[in-house]
């Protein structure tokens, strides 16, 4: 009888020591094997590595980004000198019809109204085509505040209290005053240049139209 309580008492034990064992084995060794991953992929080297990667594809970025900035500086003042050196060439050849007479209808250098001589000299100095009277030039182009405007701009002005466009010139110059002085050829002295500030013009003053775009 002894022998026989004896013998259940090593096969409980031995069941439970096993029992144990299984336990063991299936919680500790997942969570040691979880543990290991978490320490493989925040090792120093890796870390060190994952910086490198990061500090080179931002240098590369920057690098990047200035080299496009830099392009498209370039790219907008060559566009900037291309345009100043076309309105240069306007007012050259606006300045070559200095003192041609006024002659209503006039289209040629014998005689000139002021429409005929917009449109010859953006004709002849840049190859545009401009309509042939004043009022269909206002429509052209990009529209300038009075306040905005450049050399090469074209102004136009209304000689009746209707509004009606009915002259134009060109702006020769904005002084760092702030007067603007423009190449028209006026019925009384034929192509001269004129100042917005004279108190004649400043009142008939209408609008302003950029026919040569800054772009």
């Amino acid at each position: 009888m002894k022998k026989r309580i004896s013998l259940y008492l090593i096969a409980i034990v031995g069941a439970m020591s096993l029992q144990s064992c299984v336990s063991n084995y299936v919680v500790s060794s997942p969570v040691q094997y979880k543990t290991d991953a978490k320490l493989a992929k925040l090792s120093p080297k890796k870390i060190a590595e994952a910086k490198k990667e990061i500090k080179e594809n931002v240098g590369k970025s920057v690098a990047t980004f200035a080299s496009l900035e830099k392009a498209g500086m370039e790219e907008a003042l060559n566009a900037s000198v291309k345009r100043n050196n076309t309105i240069d060439n306007v007012l050259k050849q606006a300045y070559t019809y200095l003192g041609t007479p006024y002659r209503l209808g006039g289209t040629t250098r014998s005689g000139i109204d002021c429409s005929a001589f917009v449109l010859s000299v953006y004709e002849e100095a840049t190859g545009v085509e401009l309509p042939r009277v004043a009022a269909s030039q206002a429509h052209e182009g990009e529209a300038i505040a009075k306040e905005n405007l450049k050399k090469g701009d074209l102004i136009f002005f209304a000689h009746s209290g209707r509004g009606r466009i009915s002259h134009v010139g060109i702006v020769e110059e904005v002084t760092s005053s702030g007067e603007i002085k423009f190449i028209h050829a006026s019925t009384s002295r034929g192509v001269m240049v004129s100042s917005l500030d004279d108190s004649y013009w400043r009142g008939k003053y209408r609008s302003a139209k950029r026919i040569i775009a800054e772009n």
